[in-house]
């Protein structure tokens, strides 16, 4: 089944290959071997996520040697698939690039292959080693220069020069320097450069999940998803630019390319928003800014949010559930700023449903949701009560009630037309929602499973991935014979055409992986830097001294960082980037300043303002994908797609502040019922006053009083605080005592002073999450990698686990603790949300009257 992007023209396929998948479009048979090198990774990252290697007890390998082998396959398609300039032959890959081929298998395998020997000799490299090593270095840079680009060459390059240049540059950024070995040997012999995290995190994570997103978009999860967003919405006032915000958010469930979505979703979205009013340049920005929101869609969020799970320490099924609400704040702003626009710009709808009774309207969809949400939750419990129940034969029990759940969607399927594979933007026919629904229900299975595994039987991201994968090439293969069966229809050619689609689905996942893997591995050089030559250490004072102690100051320095570094780096190096040398500054002042800023709630800004970069002129590629399609300046797009995004970026601003928008300090249902309906009022408000249009146009003092309701409903603590502190001091020694009734997974706030490296006296306030419920303080303290050491009436910090929760969160060996924070029982902040919900009303009864006599 071929694409979206495939539907796409000539021009965009072009350009969606130069971005993501490699320019060259060779025939013979470079295309076969290109085609068979692809194939072969996809199918080693399959193995390497799946059990089976532990199973078979065959074919483990370890963490270096798996991304040894990622990196190797990732280099030899980079020169395989991207030609070395923009006027190199597309059709044939020269000798020269084969050879550059060859050599980056062999540098990036070198680790793998030498495995034995290289443990025997750390630290004293050989002079093949050496040799390797800068071969190695080289042809990653130009690798990099080719399947990124050469702002990110450039960057890597900088980074080495400045390890190597370390005693002649000016003092504030000087240190010792490196000698040549001890700079190849960290960067490419060790975990500590390119083997580091960020590629570890590609080959063990991020690739199965490109993987899955292909293999759904190839099968046919991206046009359902498409068709389904246009039977809901299509109909209404602002219709295609709705059913752009809607597709977009859900093709990022599966989709990190901010490229791709545009593409896949632009080519019939950007020309019926053009026939429905809105204009080339507002169409290409509606598309853009939906597209790149994709990447914080949860379950499938980009590249970054899996590297988060290593720095900040926690796992993924946290990541998402920190993103959600951000995530869902945001489409819910630009749904209603397209939906404003569309009421600005006196539109109508471009397709005509017929006309039904409300109540009938009403009466369908309260059937629909009332029973989707019946059907999830009579599962969640049935599958519950056969894990408890059934013991070891659970799994085969809730294996057959998953396939006999994906027989009767097929069924369905089978009983609905088939669905259209484009939309026909001439003539756009409406289409009734829930037949549609219907129509590709079994599509929905192996994101269901994806979740399940990752949210309630908390597998391993990768673990969770393999099993949605599995899932999903079981429904390619038989889809269409089972549609067939229950058609009584001939099956002829239906095994084959699902085995094909699965072989391109994997070919597809792993060429849209060149990128990310060889971008991982250059950003391995940044962070090796950063470690090698102590950057880190110095980024504290001069951040401290470009905002003063200010933490607003220093949040817009890390704002600005993200988007000026975002303009020539993609999204993932972007934040690998930022987040090691921005993140721990951050919290580091805020602790400084008296306030507890969560480590997580730092690293989602620095990934909301990445992704930005997709969209920022004049180099967003986003941009220029969806100006292509609409015909419209590409740096008037880009200008409107920032004034957008400006609507929407204020949230990682105001959960900084407000982490409760992060579902953090949330202690029950009926609080994250509040928090999640005030937020989703303030962001439809703050989108209200940016358009200057409520129900009408807004006069001055309407403004004004919207905005005050934006900020009680975003920010009611910075209200409550002035009336009572959330926090009261306790003696340290209670410590022990708190921390045993501090509520699972609630954090431990203590006020700690020492002397830093520096020789400076220096207090600040930091929290620690604990973990499950227990009846000892100090076992849960420890298992969050904390050691308290009482010293007379003093309590000292007497060890900080590295890599743990506390040495993540600022904790100081030696440190005394002077205080501990707990709660003061004062009331909730949530009653600001009264005079908020006041102010609105006043509005709206305003501007209902200006309507009626008018």
């Amino acid at each position: 089944m071929a694409t979206d992007i495939d539907k796409a023209p000539e021009a965009l396929q072009q350009l969606v290959a130069d971005a993501d998948t490699g320019g060259r479009k060779p025939v013979g048979l470079p295309k076969h071997i290109i085609f068979a090198v692809a194939l072969a990774w996809a199918l080693f990252q399959y193995w390497y996520a799946s059990p089976l290697p532990f199973t078979l007890g065959w074919g483990i390998l370890n963490d270096t040697e798996a991304r040894s082998i990622h990196l190797a396959f990732a280099l030899f398609l980079a020169f395989a698939a991207w030609p070395a300039t923009q006027r190199s032959r597309r059709q044939t890959v020269p000798w020269t690039d084969w050879l550059l081929a060859a050599a980056g298998a062999f540098a990036g395998a070198y680790i793998m292959l030498f495995y034995a020997e290289l443990a025997t000799r750390p630290g004293t490299p050989s002079t093949m080693d050496i040799v390797v090593s800068t071969a190695g270095l080289v042809l990653l840079l130009e690798a990099t220069r080719r399947a990124v680009g050469w702002p990110m060459a450039a960057l890597a390059l900088a980074f080495i020069a400045y390890c190597m240049l370390g005693p002649w540059l000016p003092e504030v950024i000087a240190h010792k320097g490196a000698s040549l070995n001890r700079l190849l040997s960290h960067m490419w012999l060790t975990t500590e450069g390119v083997y580091g995290i960020a590629l570890g995190v590609s080959a063990g994570t991020i690739f199965v999940y490109v993987l899955f997103g292909a293999l759904l978009d190839r099968g046919g999860g991206g046009n359902y998803m498409m068709q389904v967003s246009f039977a809901a919405l299509g109909h209404l006032r602002g219709g295609p630019a709705k059913v752009a915000v809607v597709s977009s958010a859900l093709n990022g469930t599966i989709s990190g390319s901010s490229v791709a979505n545009v593409v896949s979703g632009g080519i019939f979205t950007i020309p019926l928003m053009k026939k429905a009013g809105y204009g080339g340049v507002k169409a290409g920005a509606i598309e853009t800014m939906s597209s790149v929101d994709g990447q914080i869609m949860p379950p499938v969020m980009g590249a970054a949010a899996f590297l988060m799970v290593e720095y900040v320490g926690i796992p993924y099924s946290d990541i998402v559930k920190h993103a959600f609400l951000p995530a869902i704040l945001s489409y819910l702003g630009l749904f209603y700023i397209v939906h404003l626009e569309a009421l600005k710009l006196g539109m109508q709808p471009i397709v005509q449903r017929t006309p039904r009774p409300l109540r009938d309207r009403a009466l369908r969809n309260l059937i629909g949701l009332s029973g989707s949400v019946a059907l999830v939750c009579a599962l969640y419990y049935l599958f519950a009560a056969m894990q408890a129940w059934l013991g070891a034969a659970a799994p085969w029990a809730v294996g057959a009630t998953v396939l006999a759940l994906y027989l009767a969607a097929v069924r369905q399927a089978a009983a609905c037309p088939d669905l259209p594979q484009d939309i026909d933007i001439e003539h756009p026919r409406a289409m009734d929602t829930w037949p549609t629904v219907r129509a590709g229900m079994h599509f929905i299975m192996p994101i269901g499973i994806l979740v399940w595994c990752l949210m309630v039987e908390e597998m391993s991201p990768a673990l969770a991935a393999f099993w949605a994968v599995t899932s999903l090439v079981v429904l390619m293969l038989t889809q269409h014979p089972l549609i067939a069966f229950f058609r009584k229809a001939s099956p002829a050619g239906a095994w084959r055409e699902g085995f094909a689609s699965v072989v391109e689905g994997f070919h597809n996942g792993a060429r849209n992986m060149i990128g990310i893997g060889i971008a991982t591995a250059t950003a391995g050089i940044v962070v090796g830097g950063i470690t090698l030559t102590g950057l880190g250490l110095r980024m504290t004072e001069f951040v401290e001294f470009v905002s003063h102690g200010s933490v607003i100051l220093m949040l817009l320095f890390v704002a600005l960082s993200c988007l000026v570094i975002g303009l020539g780096v993609p999204t993932t190096a972007n934040y690998v980037l930022v987040a090691t040398l921005m993140a721990p500054v951050v919290v580091e002042l805020g602790a400084q300043s008296g306030m507890v800023i969560p480590l997580i709630a730092v690293h989602m800004f620095v990934f909301y303002y990445g992704i930005m970069a997709d969209i920022t002129p004049p180099v967003g590629l986003a941009t220029f994908a969806a100006s292509a399609i609409s015909g419209e300046d590409s740096l008037a797009t880009g200008i409107q797609g920032s004034i957008y995004a400006l609507r929407t970026l204020i949230l990682p601003f105001i959960w900084i502040f407000n982490p409760q928008l992060l579902l953090i300090n949330v202690d029950d249902a009926g609080e994250m019922v509040r928090v999640i309906a005030a937020s989703i009022c303030a962001m439809l408000l703050f989108a209200a006053v940016t358009m200057n249009w409520f129900r009408i146009r807004c006069r001055w003092w309407e403004t004004l009083a919207l905005l005050a309701a934006v900020v009680l409903l975003f920010r009611p603590d910075m209200f409550m605080d002035r009336i009572a502190p959330e926090y009261r001091n306790a003696p340290a020694a209670s410590v022990f005592d708190v921390a045993r009734d501090t509520a699972p997974g609630g954090r431990l706030v203590l006020r700690i002073q020492g002397t830093t490296l520096e020789g400076e006296e220096r207090s600040k306030t930091v929290a620690v999450q604990l973990g499950e419920a227990g009846a000892d303080g100090r076992k849960r303290l420890a298992d969050a990698g904390l050691q308290l050491v009482p010293r007379g009436d003093a309590l000292q910090i007497g060890a900080v686990k590295f890599g743990s929760r506390a040495a993540k969160a600022g904790f100081e060996q030696g440190w005394d603790v002077r205080d501990v924070q707990v709660r003061s029982g004062r009331p909730t902040p949530h009653w600001f949300y009264l005079p908020a919900i006041a102010l609105v009303l006043l509005v709206w009864f305003s501007q209902g009257r200006r309507m009626r006599s008018a």
